[in-house]
């Protein structure tokens, strides 16, 4: 979801370089921060320029009703949610059809690398919400939900790490911006299992060619790469005494 007040641009690439001065292949400033929540059991800020997530982890604890409880299995319970304040329309309070929708890909997503048989009959709830949108934000959202997971120490097979591409003005790009959200051609996100060829995240909307597909999973690669080395440095330094190798 875009963030911008103005109408449709003439042109999203001039002479090469997207309206933010960004070449295709750049990504926005990232920021990434650990253990931003004192009462949650885990938390995590991701931030793609003016797109931020927030996401805190509680649990596992024990599920209720209880009637509801896996007994192989812990119950992962994901929210994800829009600030009011965090676009220029005052966005509506509480869960939408889009937030359910997101909720149930994160919670999908976040379920092939927790090893939720470690804690049956309970449930552990991830909440994510969007503070400022200026579009990715399901790729901001799990980026930070994978970080709060491993910073509330539950056991992992490793970080997901998640990235958007897509065309605009007939240009592939990487990490896709507002406008470019808005009135582009084509937006695609991608998520794996650190920076590995597993893939847990998969959608399009628009009309590509295959090998513009290919094309885009070629740069979602290098720009998963990218990202997975930002999160591991944040877990870094919330636990100084872990390694690179460490956090996996």
């Amino acid at each position: 979801m875009g963030g911008s007040k103005v109408g449709a641009p003439e042109h999203l690439i001039i002479k090469g370089k997207r309206l933010d001065g960004r070449t295709p292949g750049d990504f926005r400033p990232i920021t990434t921060d650990v253990g931003v929540l004192s009462h949650a059991k885990g938390s995590a800020v991701f931030r793609f320029g003016n797109t931020w997530a927030m996401a805190g982890v509680m649990g596992p604890h024990e599920m209720h009703p209880k009637g509801l409880q896996d007994p192989a299995n812990a119950t992962l319970r994901t929210r994800y949610f829009m600030a009011p304040f965090s676009t220029w329309e005052r966005s509506r309070p509480g869960m939408s059809r889009r937030s359910t929708e997101i909720s149930k890909v994160i919670k999908e997503a976040m379920q092939q690398v927790l090893f939720l048989e470690e804690y049956p009959k309970t449930a552990i709830d991830l909440y994510m919400e969007i503070l400022q949108a200026d579009a990715s934000t399901r790729i901001a959202a799990i980026n930070a939900a994978s970080m709060a997971m491993a910073d509330a120490g539950i056991p992992m097979r490793d970080l997901i790490s998640a990235v958007s591409v897509g065309r605009a003005d007939g240009v592939l790009i990487l990490d896709v911006a507002g406008l470019e959200d808005n009135f582009g051609d084509v937006d695609m996100a991608v998520a794996t299992v650190a920076d590995k060829d597993q893939f847990v995240l998969l959608q399009v909307d628009g009309i590509i060619t295959r090998k513009e597909f290919e094309t885009l999973l070629g740069m979602a690669r290098k720009g998963i790469a990218e990202v997975y080395r930002k999160q591991k440095e944040a877990l870094i330094r919330r636990y100084p005494g872990a390694t690179m190798e460490a956090v996996q």
